[in-house]
């Protein structure tokens, strides 16, 4: 499967230019960010409930987020076409797909959708990786591979914000990302699953939505000071 291959980063070369002003980022506007479909406590909502096996949980919610945010995005996917999205970019970083070899694959945006879904999609319903059978057993490789569907997920997320933030608004359903943002990255964090220097990329918008939700006491501003600098260069990964 392509997708038991990491993503890698390779940083882009140095050219000499300056890097092109940012724009401004509509998604942190105050008027937008209030916005959400509920102020449930999300922050207890991802807690592992006693009694509930751990594997059990990790599957249950990494299905649900996965259906989500599958659902979010294809809201806005006419809207993602390779004229539009020729890269899978995310304010001035650009993905690529690794394939099962080990290649790298310079995608379209929508062309690297498509991998994350097709191959997230083969993953749940994969009875050995995904089991829903009484008395079957988790693989060992379970965890890595729930940490590289969240890693994969977050890009898919993060691209949203970062290139369809306007038709999102304009559909009226930047309440619904914003919930499905906000309680996806208090998951991930609860249990450790996507290294903090993937997302902080987005550290600025996690910082406003998580501790708005109540949930600042989670450490939602840890690294945020670090990301401005970061986003100053074109990068690879």
């Amino acid at each position: 499967s392509p997708f038991l291959i990491s993503c890698r980063k390779s940083k882009g070369k140095p050219n000499g230019k300056k890097p092109a002003p940012e724009e401004k980022k509509l998604y942190l506007e105050p008027e937008y960010t209030k916005s959400r479909i509920t102020d449930f406590e999300f922050k207890e909502l991802v807690m592992l409930p006693r009694e509930i096996d751990l594997n059990e949980w990790l599957a249950s919610n990494t299905t649900t987020f996965f259906h989500h945010i599958n659902l979010q995005y294809s809201t806005i996917s006419e809207f993602c076409t390779g004229e539009s999205c020729q890269t899978m970019a995310v304010c001035n970083t650009q993905y690529y797909w690794y394939d099962e070899r080990g290649k790298k694959i310079k995608c379209t945006a929508p062309q690297y959708v498509d991998f994350v879904m097709s191959s997230v999609q083969k993953l749940v319903t994969d009875e050995d990786v995904f089991p829903t059978k009484y008395g079957k057993e988790f693989p060992n490789s379970f965890e890595s591979l729930v940490k590289k569907i969240c890693k994969y997920l977050f890009h898919v997320l993060a691209h949203i914000y970062s290139s369809h933030f306007k038709e999102t608004l304009a559909l009226e359903l930047h309440g619904h990302l914003n919930t499905l943002y906000t309680h996806f990255i208090l998951f991930i964090r609860e249990f450790n699953l996507v290294d903090p220097k993937e997302t902080t990329i987005m550290d600025d918008l996690t910082e406003v939505l998580c501790s708005s939700s109540g949930s600042s006491s989670n450490g939602s501003g840890n690294g945020s000071s670090n990301s401005a600098g970061a986003q100053n260069h074109v990068k690879e990964r």
